[in-house]
């Protein structure tokens, strides 16, 4: 009788009802893998296809002759390993800097209180409300008037004033996290604030760096609008989304090879996710928390 209580009181409970429950948004949230996965997959699957089988009016979701023949052409291309370079160069750049500044500024508006502060606030928000495409013009013009059209700056430039609000506003629940008297300890036992704020401060506040700077990265990374926008006859400074448009220059554009170059931009973005996917999560559960 004792053992039968605690099965009656669990069914009672609803536990074995709850697992349909569970199944089903197990099933749900496969689908949605699935469904956000298949484009990936057959762009990769492109990728591999023989230029026939790209072209064919009746497409299959496989190829039974995978060939190289388009990565070929992506790498033959000539200026493709400088566009790569490039483009690694312009996103780290910002994802390094507006680190550095979204640090700083998170610090001073979580822990000082000074005039404006809350307006300062929500401008962050009321600049990420605004558009990209209705700044593109504008900042053309800012762009030249500083003689940055046709340099890598003009791309580093409008990617970090976009980044740093978003990141200053996310960083600044992190550094509101860390308790005051963590700070009086420390200063106590005879630190001073720049050794408080890089060696204490700053590691606890990572997970937030990494988070924000994925972010970062993958905007910057894959810009098309000002790299097109900003890099006029200076070919030599485009980036690797502007090497996608070699493929659109005959009348019949390369699939293969339009496939071919979006998968490999897409792996610098896969292997920095593998680098930073723990920190990613620690920082993504942080920022609900906060």
């Amino acid at each position: 009788m004792t053992a039968a209580a605690p099965a009656r009181r669990r069914s009672r409970g609803g536990g074995f009802r709850l697992r349909p429950w569970r199944t089903a948004a197990e099933a749900t949230a496969v689908a949605v893998a699935l469904v956000v996965a298949f484009p990936l997959y057959w762009m990769v699957l492109s990728a591999f296809k023989p230029a026939g089988e790209v072209r064919s009016a009746h497409p299959v979701p496989w190829t039974a002759n995978p060939s190289l023949d388009a990565f070929r052409r992506v790498f033959a291309q000539q200026d493709f390993g400088r566009y790569f370079l490039n483009s690694l160069l312009v996103a780290g750049t910002v994802v390094v800097v507006s680190a550095l500044i979204a640090f700083l500024a998170a610090t001073a508006v979580a822990r000082f209180r000074f005039r404006f502060r809350t307006t300062l606030l929500v401008l962050f928000l009321v600049a990420q409300m605004v558009p990209v495409e209705a700044l593109t013009i504008p900042m053309f013009f800012l762009m030249r008037d500083f003689g940055a059209l046709n340099s890598l700056v003009s791309l580093i430039l409008p990617h970090l004033a976009f980044s740093l609000p978003f990141a200053v506003w996310m960083l600044r629940g992190f550094v509101k996290a860390v308790p005051d008297a963590l700070e009086e300890q420390a200063t106590i036992d005879g630190a001073s604030r720049a050794r408080f704020l890089w060696q204490i401060l700053f590691p606890l506040v990572f997970p937030g760096l990494v988070a924000t700077s994925v972010f970062s990265f993958i905007s910057t990374w894959n810009d098309f609008l000002f790299a097109k926008s900003f890099i006029i006859s200076a070919t030599e400074n485009s980036t690797l989304p502007l090497a996608l448009l070699v493929f659109f220059d005959t009348e019949t554009p390369d699939w293969g090879g339009v496939m071919a170059a979006s998968t490999v931009m897409t792996l610098p973005v896969l292997v920095f996710f593998v680098l930073v996917h723990r920190r990613l999560v620690s920082g993504l559960g942080g920022a609900v928390k906060d």
